[in-house]
C-alpha cells in the first residue's frame, strides 16, 4: 500500500501566507491536499508510487512523491495565455514507451511559433525527443490503448488517433450542443427572452478508454451555461462511429474516468459567472453508477483540471490553483439520510 504520510491537512495555507482552498469531501471520504505555490497544474498521471504533473506556470513536468514532494523535470516547454486569458502550454502527460507522452496546445498570445506547439511530444528526462504529430489546433487530452493514442482536439471538437509513427486520423468531431430554452434568460434576465436558443461548441475535454468505448466529457462553450455539460461514448472499433449520451445535465465536465468497481467519475470544472468566471469552489468531483443520481466525492474546487484513479480506494484530482487533493474513502460507516449530489 502506498504511503502518503507527508500529505498536508486541508484547510491550509500557503507558503506565502495567502489561505487557499478547503476542498469538501463526501460522507464517506476523507480529503488531504498538497500544494505548490504559484503552480497551475493541468495534467495527472500515476508514476510507481507518487504522481506526473504538467505545471502550465512554468511550463515544466513535475514529479511528486509522499518522500520527496515537488520536482522539476525535463525540457522547458512553450507557456503563457491564450487568446481569452486562459493558461497554455502543457496540458497533459503520461508514461509511455520509456518517456513521456505530453500533449502540448495553443501558441500563447505573446511568444512567436514554435515546432512543437499544438502538437503531442515524446520526451525524456532532459529533452523534446520527436515532436509525433504537430497537426493539430489545441490537443487537451490523451489516452494511449493498444499502442495508438486516442487524442481530443479542444478547438476542432475532435476525437483523433494517432499512430506512434504519427499519423493522425480524425474519427468524429462533436456537433454543437443547443442549450434549452430559458438557459439565457437565467444567464441574464434582461438581454434574452425565456423562448431564445443557443449552440455553443461542445468542447471535448476529458478522456478514458473503458472496456470497447471511448468516453469524453463535453465542456460546452461560452457562456458555459450551467448544466450544459455532457458525457458521451464512442465505440473504439466499428463502421458506424456515434456518439452515445451517456450522461446530460453537468457543469462544465472537465475529465472522465472510472474506480476500481466500475462507477463513472466526472470531475466538473464548476459555474460560470459573467462577471467572477468560473466561481470559487464551485467545482467538484461526483461519481455516477448506472442512471441513478450523483454522488459527491469532493466538493468546494477551484477551477480543477484532472483526475486519476490510484487503486480501489483512493481517488486524485489537480487544478489550476496548485493544489493536488487525494480523497480515500472512509472507513467509517455512511450514515443514513446523506444526501447525494444536486
Amino acid at each position: 500500500m502506498r504511503s502518503f504520510a507527508r500529505l498536508i491537512t486541508i484547510a491550509a495555507v500557503s507558503a506565502s501566507g495567502v489561505a487557499w482552498g478547503a476542498p469538501a469531501p463526501g460522507p464517506g471520504y476523507v480529503a488531504e491536499v498538497v500544494h505548490l505555490d504559484g503552480a497551475i497544474f493541468s495534467g495527472l498521471a500515476e508514476d510507481g508510487d507518487g504522481l506526473l504533473m504538467t505545471n502550465l506556470g512554468d511550463g515544466r513536468l513535475y514529479r511528486w512523491s509522499a518522500s520527496a514532494g515537488f520536482a522539476a523535470f525535463g525540457p522547458p516547454l512553450s507557456h503563457g495565455v491564450d487568446v481569452i486569458g486562459d493558461p497554455t502550454g502543457p496540458y497533459d502527460v503520461a508514461r509511455y514507451d520509456g518517456g513521456y507522452l505530453v500533449a502540448e496546445g495553443w501558441t500563447p498570445v505573446d511568444h512567436d511559433a514554435l515546432p512543437y506547439d499544438h502538437a503531442v511530444l515524446a520526451v525524456d528526462d532532459d529533452r523534446i525527443e520527436r515532436v509525433i504529430s504537430s497537426d493539430f489546433w489545441n490537443p487537451f487530452r490523451f489516452t494511449a490503448v493498444d499502442g495508438d493514442i486516442y487524442v481530443i482536439d479542444a478547438a476542432r471538437n475532435s476525437l483523433e488517433k494517432l499512430t506512434p509513427a504519427g499519423e493522425r486520423t480524425s474519427l468524429f468531431t462533436f456537433a454543437r450542443i443547443r442549450q434549452q430554452e430559458g438557459a439565457l434568460k437565467r444567464l441574464s434576465p434582461t438581454e434574452f427572452s425565456g423562448k431564445q436558443t443557443y449552440e455553443s461548441d461542445a468542447v471535448p475535454t476529458g478522456i478514458v478508454a473503458h472496456g470497447a468505448r471511448i468516453y469524453v466529457s463535453l465542456f460546452a462553450g461560452f457562456p458555459f451555461l450551467a448544466g450544459a455539460g455532457k458525457i458521451v461514448s464512442i465505440p473504439r472499433s466499428g463502421e458506424a462511429l456515434a456518439a452515445r449520451v451517456e450522461r446530460e445535465g453537468l457543469n462544465a465536465p472537465v475529465d472522465v474516468g472510472f474506480d476500481a468497481d466500475g462507477g463513472m467519475l466526472v470531475l466538473e470544472h464548476g459555474t460560470y459567472d459573467q462577471s467572477v468566471g468560473f466561481e470559487p469552489g464551485s467545482g467538484r468531483l461526483i461519481s455516477i453508477d448506472g442512471g441513478g443520481s450523483p454522488r459527491l466525492v469532493l466538493g468546494g474546487l477551484t477551477r480543477p483540471v484532472s483526475l486519476a484513479v490510484l487503486d480501489r480506494d483512493r481517488i486524485v484530482v489537480c487544478g489550476l490553483d496548485g493544489t493536488v487533493v487525494f480523497v480515500t474513502k472512509s472507513m467509517a460507516p455512511q450514515q443514513s439520510g446523506e444526501k447525494e449530489a444536486q
